[in-house]
């Protein structure tokens, strides 16, 4: 039944891309959340990962370089009935896209944001990434990386996003179970998802990740913040699973007065052209 969300046409990974199990993933969290295709709304920049949309059956707005997070903001402002996922690779969002990411954690929209994460750029001929390793060569860092990575996970966790995990593209069941667990959370909800680029990293493979990581075990609580940052900082092997919930925080839809005034979406309201004349009035 996820094939209700795939569209095959003309899909311009290369074969082994770990986006094919991450868009199979995304296929059946959907089914599961037991929405109508109509009602989901996709949004990303650029790059490979952001070529998402494309191959989901829904509306979908593609836009600039790290520039996802607004437009899904305000895609979610107008019509809080949608679901809106924002999507896009390590270097779209956490790159171009990191000053956005800061003030959605801060403004908390009702949106799920998933990040194809492969410690490169694998839309651009493979030049190092926001997360990629230290000491990883690459055509343009040719005598290797030597800025310390981002941990988007603990920058995420110490601003007090209300739900934070990290995924793993060759495990689709579990990868499934996390994002719709992140779709069914009121506010903005961060996955970030390891997946091998089979053509530009050659270090940072599906194997590498897999003996890298290791999901958090069942007696983990994700509401302690404290035991999340802690968690959040592990690295070799990465924690996997979710890792932080807040389930106390509004979203800034509910922060909103003139929802609270009135539940109905703005995107199906009337306003009288004479009540906008005398608001033009009053502001002249």
């Amino acid at each position: 039944m996820a094939k209700r969300f795939e569209d095959m046409h003309n899909i311009a990974w290369c074969p082994g891309c770990g986006n094919f199990a991450i868009r199979s993933a995304l296929a059946g969290a959907l089914e599961d959340l037991g929405c109508r295709n109509e009602d989901v709304v996709m949004v990303s920049g650029i790059g490979q990962a952001a070529k998402m949309p494309q191959y989901i059956r829904s509306h979908y707005f593609n836009g600039l370089h790290g520039r996802a997070l607004p437009v899904a903001t305000a895609i979610k402002a107008v019509n809080p009935n949608l679901v809106v996922i924002a999507e896009g690779g390590d270097g779209d969002m956490y790159g171009e896209g990191g000053n956005h990411l800061l003030h959605a954690i801060r403004r908390n929209p009702d949106i799920t944001l998933l990040v194809h994460d492969n410690m490169v750029y694998g839309l651009t001929k493979g030049q190092a990434s926001p997360t990629s390793r230290e000491g990883m060569v690459t055509p343009v860092q040719v005598e290797g990386v030597f800025e310390k990575p981002i941990n988007p996970i603990a920058l995420a966790v110490a601003m007090g996003a209300p739900f934070v995990a990290r995924a793993i593209s060759g495990d689709s069941e579990r990868t499934r179970e996390i994002m719709l667990q992140a779709m069914q959370h009121k506010g903005l909800s961060i996955v970030d998802i390891f997946q091998p680029c089979v053509t530009f990293n050659k270090v940072n493979t599906l194997q590498w990740y897999h003996d890298n990581s290791r999901y958090l075990e069942e007696t983990y609580d994700p509401t302690d913040r404290a035991a999340a940052i802690g968690r959040a900082l592990e690295e070799l092997p990465f924690p996997l699973g979710v890792i932080y919930r807040d389930d106390g925080r509004k979203s800034f839809e509910e922060s909103q007065a003139i929802y609270r005034r009135d539940p109905h979406p703005l995107v199906g309201r009337f306003t009288p052209m004479e009540t906008v004349r005398e608001l033009l009035r009053e502001k002249a």
